[in-house]
Parts: structure tokens; sequence; C-alpha cells
């Protein structure tokens, strides 16, 4: 079993080193492995791959219970922590989303802001604040320095929604940092400047999606370093190239004369 309290302390050590971690966005036990025999010090389990992996879908569509299995599976096949893309919440109260992740070995957990599970509806900034904040408490009664990564789609969402999407974002990272998220993810973020300015807006590490080839809009890891961002993860993009390459070299073995 996954000694969480342990593997808690070391995440969180982990994001307080000032130091940029990467953490590559597993889905099984083999991209798990996988990733950790290259000497990453944790990783995190993305919700669109694994749905993608067991025949579901992203968007809070998964059962919940199933996906935790997932994420056990995965924790208990490495010696690194492990966190879990939430999305929303899965509808449940702080307190029991929070407890659960704990019992599937999880010791960290991006919590977003848009509800798909309520069609899509986007969290006010103070609600989601409060979110976070709840999600805190719960992990602090239960002892352990859990890593939550306030994750907020404004950027991503853009203009349509609201009018200054950048400075939304920087609003919403600015109360999940104080609402005890150690770690925001302003996910959509496509160039230094960008960048940048959130880095700028908040005291803890700001991550980053970036391609495991391609790298970040913004640059290769020396890059995302000098401009300050201490996290980075694949989100989806590492199972997608993955396909592409194995869809590649594969459709060199087919015969078309059947």
């Amino acid at each position: 079993m996954t000694d969480v309290g342990a593997r808690a302390r070391e995440l969180a050590a982990l994001h307080d080193s000032g130091d940029l971690l990467v953490l590559p966005t597993v889905w099984d036990t083999w991209s798990a492995r996988t990733a950790a025999g290259v000497g990453f010090h944790g990783l995190t389990v993305g919700s669109h791959p694994v749905a993608d992996a067991i025949g579901s879908a992203d968007g809070e569509q998964m059962d919940f219970g199933e996906y935790l299995r997932v994420v056990s599976r995965i924790a208990d096949s490495v010696d690194v922590p492990v966190s879990a893309d939430v999305e929303s919440g899965y509808g449940l109260a702080p307190d029991e989303l929070i407890s659960r992740l704990l019992e599937a070995g999880a010791v960290g957990a991006n919590i977003e802001d848009v509800v798909h599970g309520e069609g899509d509806r986007v969290r006010d900034k103070h609600e989601h604040a409060d979110y976070i904040a709840g999600a805190r408490r719960a992990a602090d009664e239960a002892g352990v320095p859990f890593v939550i990564n306030g994750r907020t789609d404004a950027v991503k969402l853009g203009a349509d929604v609201f009018s200054d999407p950048l400075a939304e974002a920087a609003e919403r990272i600015v109360l999940m940092e104080q609402a005890g998220a150690r770690s925001v993810y302003p996910v959509g973020l496509t160039s230094a400047d960008q960048v940048t300015r959130l880095v700028g807006a908040v005291s803890i590490p700001v991550n980053v999606t970036a391609h495991p080839v391609k790298g970040h809009g913004a640059g290769d890891l020396a890059v995302l370093r000098n401009l300050g961002v201490r996290r980075v993860s694949f989100g989806p993009l590492w199972q997608m190239w993955l396909t592409k390459v194995s869809t590649e070299q594969l459709s060199n073995w087919m015969t078309y004369d059947q």
C-alpha cells in the first residue's frame, strides 16, 4: 500500500524547492513505470488519457470509482508521488473528494473551475476558491500536506467568456493561492508574455502544459525555467504523440491486397 503521508511530504517538498518540476502525465501502470523509470520525481494522472485508455470520455463522464481504481494501481506501481486530475471534483464535496483520493494513494490533485457535470458551467472565481479552500481544510485535517494544483480555464475559454481572459486567470490563480493551493494551472498559455505575467502573479509554482517532443509555445525546458515556470505536465499530449507515432509505424505493416 502507498504511504500517502510520506509521498505527500515528498511531493510538497518538490513544490517548495524553487526548482522546475516535470510531472509526466500518465494513464496506466505501463506509462507510469516508463516515466518513473526515466527518473522523474513524481507523476500526474490525466483524466483525458485515462478516459481514452478505458474506453470512456473526458469531461467527468467516467465512473469516478473506476477512475480511482486506475489511480490506485498507478500509485502502487511506482515509488514516486502521484497526483491525479479530478476535473471539477465529479460533483463531490471537497472533504469527500480528498478522502477518496487519499484512499487511492494520490497525494495531489488538479481541480478545475469548469463543472462538466453541470453543462460546462464555469464556477465564479470566489466559488472555485472556496472549493479549493474546502479541499485544503480536508487535507490538513487528515494531517497530509496534499498538493492541490488549482486549475483555471479562463485563458482557454477566451474572449467569448471573459472580456480579458488573462486578467481573469491572474485573479483566479491569486485567489486559489490564498485558498491553499500549492500550485496553480492556468491552462491554454501559449506565449512567453502570458507565462511571464501569470508567473509574476503568484508565489507558488505555475504549471504549464508542454508537448514531450515539441515543448511549449513559449520555448523548451530551459526557456520555461528562465521564465520562472516551476511545474510542467503533458496533459494528453504524450499519449496523443504515441498514438500518432504508432499509427505511422504500424501502417508500414499493413497489407493492402487482402
